[in-house]
């Protein structure tokens, strides 16, 4: 089967081994162009582009995909008999999905119709889902609004953070991908329209959902905090300085009339600060001027006093 291969974060990185793994024929990987990144503003391939460059894939980069002669011309010279995509950042033109013979299948971490869109692993542990899952949809026009092919659902652990359910997530895909294309081969797939009345969204993440508002309840902090981790990152602010959370826990059973962001206790385990019901312990964080440190690490050589108030 001839497939072009559209994907961008590492996130499709399994997906796309798994044809290659599988002797599909890649005929492309189309993925999003180069961007300047870090301090040093310099251009590093993506892990994507990368892969299929040490693979001898061709890699095309176009900048829009509407009103994109050169580049739909491209396409249809390949002669492709489907096209596969995993978070390529894009939505596909009907120009474009109607050129492969078979269609268009989307690998998308979530469990449709929830948390369609842009950010759906971020989204599923600030909501506080306690499972999550990939499923394979055929693509059309819309955001994620494809017939649903197969899903299987993972549970999210209480200590997960983006990045290893991210990594979790991957690996299923690339399982549930191989299990659509085997089936799309006999001839066994099936196909379910959604039910748009049961659809969410999973926006781009910005930089300034990661701010905490104390006066939410400690469960909503936890799981900003976990779903915030590792970009763009939980924080608040502490004698006019931003102090980032990395990691965090729930005190047990352990309420307070305080004003919630109070600093109610600060040990080698970590700062206890009130919330809207219970007390959240800060267990790891970073300042603007500092690396990554456990709380034990970061009162050694700096004050944090009991009493004040974060974000005042």
């Amino acid at each position: 089967m001839n497939i072009v291969f559209m994907g961008t974060p590492s996130f499709a990185l399994q997906s796309l081994d798994l044809l290659v793994k599988e002797k599909y024929n890649v005929l492309a990987v189309i993925t999003q162009p180069d961007k300047p990144r870090g301090r040093g503003n310099k251009v590093i391939f993506s892990d994507i582009k990368k892969y299929a460059l040490e693979n001898n894939i061709e890699v095309l980069q176009p900048n829009t995909l509407r009103n994109n002669e050169e580049f739909v011309n491209k396409l249809k010279s390949m002669n492709p008999d489907l096209f596969v995509t995993a978070a390529y950042g894009k939505i596909l033109t009907q120009e474009v999905l109607s050129i492969p013979k078979y269609g268009c299948i989307n690998v998308h971490a979530s469990i449709l119709p929830k948390y369609r869109g842009a950010a759906p692993i971020h989204w599923a542990i600030i909501k506080g889902e306690k499972k999550t899952g990939v499923t394979t949809m055929m693509t059309d026009i819309g955001m994620d609004t494809g017939d649903i092919l197969i899903i299987k659902e993972i549970e999210i652990d209480n200590d997960d953070t983006v990045s290893t359910l991210h990594d979790k997530l991957a690996n299923l895909g690339r399982i549930v991908l191989k299990e659509t294309l085997d089936k799309m081969k006999n001839k066994s797939l099936e196909r379910i329209q959604q039910n748009n009345e049961e659809a969410t969204y999973a926006p781009i993440i910005k930089k300034d959902l990661g701010a905490i508002k104390w006066d939410n309840s400690a469960n909503d902090i936890y799981n900003l905090i976990r779903g915030t981790n590792p970009w763009p990152g939980a924080y608040t602010f502490y004698m006019g300085d931003r102090m980032r959370i990395w990691k965090s826990e729930i005190v047990k059973e352990a309420c307070t009339t305080s004003k919630p962001g109070t600093i109610l206790g600060v040990t080698k385990e970590g700062i206890y600060v009130a919330t809207k019901d219970n007390i959240i312990n800060i267990v790891e964080v970073q300042f603007d001027s500092c690396r990554k440190m456990c709380i034990d690490q970061y009162i050694c050589g700096h004050e944090i006093c009991e009493g004040e108030v974060f974000g005042e």
